[in-house]
Order: structure tokens, then C-alpha cells, then sequence
């Protein structure tokens, strides 16, 4: 009974989205995976982890039925590369190059990886390019997989990456200076050419970014959940949805 009630609830939601106003690009810190597994009496984070990773598939899905474009979706960050215990990076890292082949299995996207791949293990940066180049072909929509990223790291590279560029052309600091505009570091951050997120999702209840999109997300819209990741269901996405297309989005007023 209650699993059809859940239906009912989802399709009323769903009917109640206006298709032109839903965001073209979401982004999502799936948080919760090891308090998933520790809630369930599980001796490894890696049970957390894994069902996370089958969370993401099926989140995938549904914005693949809503027809979002753009997805983001916060796998690793530069700081769980250093804080993480070895058994469980070395679990989780797994895990996401296993994740990475299964997105590009699906077909549906084309994959992109935000972050900064030289300080990955060589064998997981090596499965990520595969899993890039295997879906270079599709076009339409779009998978950001961030993993080993920073914000501020993203920012550093591409404030690097501009003045390589700009002294490469025998550019003075003083010209430097005059061309650095928010479009100019927009063009070189990882997420080049394609348009800031509209709506940031956050599972497990915190309520901070944690170096998530910096830049990007700067006229965001932001949805906290509580569930957890490997918890959060299609109804709990639509909910957030439906928050968004309450909101009125004022950009930076």
C-alpha cells in the first residue's frame, strides 16, 4: 500500500512540473554513502558506496526521462584523496572507475571529468579517458563526473591556465591585467562552455557546498535533503524540482 501511495504522490508531483521551467543544469553532492552502510551494521564503507553508485545510475535515468541536459555529480574531492583511509580510497576509487564504465554503458550521455586528473591513481584516470572517449560521440546531453575536484583548485588551474595562454602571445602583466574579465576565467575552468548549474542538491541533511562548483554556482539555486544518498528516491528529486520552480530566481539581487 505504501509503495503505491508513493506512485500515486510521484505522478501528482511530476504533472505538477511545468516542462519549460525545469533547470538545465543540476548538480548534486551525493553525500551519506558511509553513513548508509555504518546505519546497516555494515563492516565496510565500501557497501555504502557501491549502493551509491547504483543510486547514480538510476538518478541518470530520471534526468534522462526529464530531458535535463546538464548534470553534475560530486564523486571525490580533492580532499577525500588525502582523508580517506587507504582501504576504503582504494575501495571507493574502484568503485567510481566501475561507475564510470556503467555511465558510458547507457549510452545516453556524453561523459565529462572535473577535476584534477594528474592526481589520480594512473589506473583510474586511465578508465575515466576510456569512459570519455567512448561517449565523445553522443551528443544532447552531458554527464559531469567530479572526481579528485576542488573548487578552489578549479579556479587556481584555470587563473594558470590564462596566463600560460596570455604569455604564450608575449602578453604583458599589465595586459594580462586588462583582459581578465569573469568571462575570460569562465572559459577556462572545467566546466567550459556549458551553462552554471541552476540547481545544486545536496543529500544527507548538511548544509554547506564543501567546495562543490564555486564559481559556477554563484546564482544557484540550493536544495538540502535529508536522505541520505543511497535513500534519496525519484520522489524526493521531484520534490526538489518542484521547490526550484517555486523559487524566484533573482541573480544576485
Amino acid at each position: 500500500m505504501r509503495n503505491l501511495l508513493y506512485r500515486l504522490y510521484e505522478r501528482r508531483l511530476e504533472a505538477e512540473l511545468a516542462p519549460q521551467n525545469l533547470p538545465g543544469h543540476v548538480a548534486v553532492i551525493l553525500d551519506g554513502n558511509r553513513r548508509w552502510a555504518e546505519r546497516r551494521g555494515a563492516h565496510s564503507a565500501r557497501h555504502g558506496h557501491t549502493a551509491g553508485a547504483l543510486k547514480t545510475l538510476e538518478f541518470i535515468a530520471w534526468c534522462d526521462d526529464l530531458e535535463i541536459p546538464v548534470i553534475t555529480l560530486y564523486l571525490l574531492s580533492t580532499d577525500n584523496l588525502k582523508g580517506r583511509a587507504s582501504q576504503e580510497l582504494d575501495e571507493l576509487l574502484q568503485i567510481i572507475g566501475d561507475l564510470a564504465e556503467a555511465v558510458g554503458e547507457l549510452g545516453s550521455r556524453r561523459i565529462h571529468v572535473v577535476g584534477d586528473k594528474a592526481a589520480l591513481p594512473s589506473d583510474l584516470a586511465a578508465r575515466l579517458e576510456y569512459a570519455e572517449a567512448a561517449t565523445a560521440a553522443v551528443s544532447g546531453a552531458t554527464v559531469n563526473l567530479a572526481v579528485g575536484y576542488g573548487g578552489r583548485l578549479e579556479i587556481a588551474d584555470a587563473m594558470r591556465a590564462i596566463l600560460h595562454q596570455q604569455a604564450a602571445e608575449g602578453a604583458s602583466i599589465e595586459d594580462i591585467a586588462n583582459r581578465l574579465t569573469p568571462e575570460l576565467i569562465a572559459a577556462n575552468l572545467y566546466t567550459s562552455g556549458q551553462p552554471d548549474p541552476d540547481l545544486v542538491i545536496r543529500t544527507s541533511g548538511e548544509q554547506r557546498l564543501s567546495g562543490f562548483l564555486t564559481w559556477q554556482s554563484a546564482n544557484s539555486e540550493f536544495y538540502f535533503e535529508e536522505a541520505l544518498w543511497p535513500d534519496f528516491r525519484r520522489v524526493d528529486f521531484l520534490r526538489a524540482l518542484r521547490a526550484f520552480q517555486l523559487r524566484h530566481r533573482r541573480f544576485g539581487a
